[in-house]
């Protein structure tokens, strides 16, 4: 496979995971503060068009430079990058809380904070994601993944109690001074432990280094040049169009249609937590079918059947709801954690940092599109149309991916390397 041109050293796991453990610290951290700081925003303006701008403002930068932040990540020291993500990231938490300390915060101030984080995560995602295969066995990836599932499921579960806790315990300050302890811990483990760097593939005929635009049309025309990736890519777009949208339309399905309050709306969060925790437990423990495509595959069709069951549910029968969140908390890391090491174990690693985050940027670029038709659809057809819609697509692409033998044979049937693009004239 494409990951294993160096070799992995047998302590892989001491070393991988002592980053690992730093990442998770500073990511529960971080989750902290987005938290603290959506809390503040509502408190402050109780504007709806005010937390919309900072979701734009949190995609903004993975839509717009995720994909150069990636060739970036191929071309520079992606131990360096990581470091200094972490490190700007740190240092304007640090301002912004100099800025609550000082009660000389404004709306703007965390708008800028915020983007500045998201840009450091384009940085810092396609680093890691990239050196991961290069420093954990191929036969581990998928177990990895399903501890980074457990991970977010982790953090979405525990982070908004905790976070709403230290909310009446300490000031904004006190909570943006815990996610600068915690971003010290995974930058601390990286000046330690040295992070492979992928042998990079140049054209030998070529006299000068690709300029990072080449850089990026080249990774689009790697993957251009894979069908089976080139669906795996458009099914990923796809789902994301589909599935988004019903995070932001839940809590109106649960008021509006099933008649419930708070207390109900964060049950079936919570139960979708669970959910999420257990399947990336389960999936780290199990590692999937030998064929990682096919546990995806399954997954899909069995998170559509759980996004169906929240839709189709009466009003009077809540439980089928639940039922149904806990199918699709559990079916996330089983979709997610094995096509995250497949694509992990059969990209080019010079290739990692750039395909992974045009992968994400076009997941995260085609949400607000996702949200501008769901919002007008279900306010004119209900809101439960959305979910049962949705979950319908979800169990038909699911299965139509096993009769696509570009998909089930993706390992297989990679192109050659492609040419280098030129610059144009």
């Amino acid at each position: 496979m494409e990951n294993q041109t160096q070799s992995i050293p047998q302590n892989w796991a001491r070393r991988f995971f002592t980053i690992w453990t730093g990442q998770a610290f500073s990511l529960f951290g971080s989750a902290l503060v987005q938290f603290a700081l959506i809390w503040w925003l509502t408190r402050e303006s109780g504007s709806a068009t005010v937390l919309a701008i900072a979701t734009l403002v949190g995609m903004l930068p993975q839509i717009l430079l995720g994909p150069f932040a990636g060739a970036l990540a191929d071309r520079w020291n992606r131990r360096i990058i990581m470091i200094t993500a972490d490190a700007t990231i740190t240092v304007f938490s640090l301002l912004l809380a100099y800025l609550f300390a000082t009660d000389t915060v404004q709306i703007w101030h965390v708008y800028a904070i915020m983007a500045v984080r998201a840009l450091g995560g384009a940085f810092h995602y396609p680093a890691m994601s990239a050196s991961t295969p290069l420093m954990v066995p191929q036969n581990q990836l998928t177990r990895v993944n399903g501890l980074n599932q457990t991970l977010q499921g982790i953090n979405g579960l525990i982070a908004p109690p905790i976070g709403a806790l230290l909310i009446s315990l300490l000031p904004t300050q006190g909570i943006l001074l815990i996610d600068v302890g915690t971003a010290m811990l995974a930058i601390l483990p990286l000046f330690f432990i040295s992070i492979p760097q992928p042998e990079r593939h140049e054209d030998l005929g070529q006299k000068e280094k690709p300029s990072l635009m080449q850089d990026v049309r080249e990774a689009v025309a790697y993957v251009g040049s894979w069908p089976g990736l080139v669906a795996i890519i458009f099914m990923g777009v796809f789902l994301n169009f589909l599935l988004v949208p019903t995070g932001s339309l839940l809590p109106l399905l649960v008021t509006k249609h099933f008649g419930k309050g708070a207390i109900e709306l964060g049950l079936i969060n919570s139960v979708e937590g669970f959910g999420i925790i257990a399947g990336g437990i389960a999936l780290s423990i199990w590692g999937g079918f030998k064929k990682k495509i096919i546990t995806s595959m399954i997954g899909i069709i069995v998170l559509g059947i759980g996004v169906m069951l929240i839709g189709l549910a009466p009003a009077r029968l809540f439980i089928v709801a639940i039922i149904g969140s806990i199918l699709l908390g559990v079916t996330i890391p089983l979709t997610n954690g094995p096509i995250g090491a497949l694509l992990q174990s059969i990209i080019r690693p010079d290739m990692q940092g750039r395909v992974m985050s045009l992968l994400v940027s076009g997941a995260t670029a085609i949400s607000p599109l996702g949200l501008l038709i769901a919002g007008p659809l279900s306010d004119a057809l209900g809101i439960q149309v959305w979910f049962w819609v949705a979950g319908i697509i979800c169990v038909i692409i699911g299965i139509a991916g096993f009769f696509i033998p570009a998909i089930m044979n993706i390992e297989n049937n990679k192109a050659g390397t492609p040419t280098p693009v030129p610059e144009p004239s």
